[in-house]
């Protein structure tokens, strides 16, 4: 007569620091958003609109046409500045993005705080095409004569 085995719990305890709330899950969470900061901070202080002071986009190298993150470090640097009509005009995608990264993050962090895992975004496959599609209309569009709006300050 066969027995069934139940595993015991004990025997196969979970690996350190699986369970981690408080202050000791935090290191992660608050070390990306450290970088994030220290990534704003940088751009406050060095200013992207002085010819060459970070390079030049590849992609413009190359091409001549706008990407869709040119004039991103502008629209960071008049974002720090506080000037938040500049920072659209410069690049109209770097102000949702911040918003999401700090949403983000702060979700993160809340969730590390409580012993819980990241909550990673979910979006179907068509809202990925969608805005795969609204990167390329608006790479298209900046790079008009009628999105000459759009086109890095």
């Amino acid at each position: 007569m066969e027995t069934t085995h139940v595993a015991d719990p004990a025997a196969h305890p979970e690996p350190e620091g699986a369970n981690r709330s408080g202050w000791r899950a935090l290191g992660v969470p608050l070390l990306v958003a450290g970088v994030g900061i220290g990534a704003a901070v940088l751009l406050h202080f060095r200013d992207p609109h002085s010819e060459g002071s970070y390079g030049i986009c590849p992609v413009y190298a190359l091409t001549g046409y706008y990407c869709p993150g040119c004039g991103g470090l502008r629209a960071m640097h008049n974002l720090t500045d506080g000037h938040l009509i500049d920072s659209l005009h410069s690049n109209v995608l770097a102000v949702p993005l911040v918003l999401a990264f700090v949403l983000l993050v702060g979700d993160w962090s809340v969730r590390a705080w409580r012993g819980q895992r990241m909550r990673m975004p979910r979006i179907s496959r068509t809202t990925m095409w969608v805005v795969f599609a609204l990167f390329g209309a608006y790479s298209v569009l900046r790079n008009t004569p009628w999105g000459s709006w759009l086109t890095p300050v």
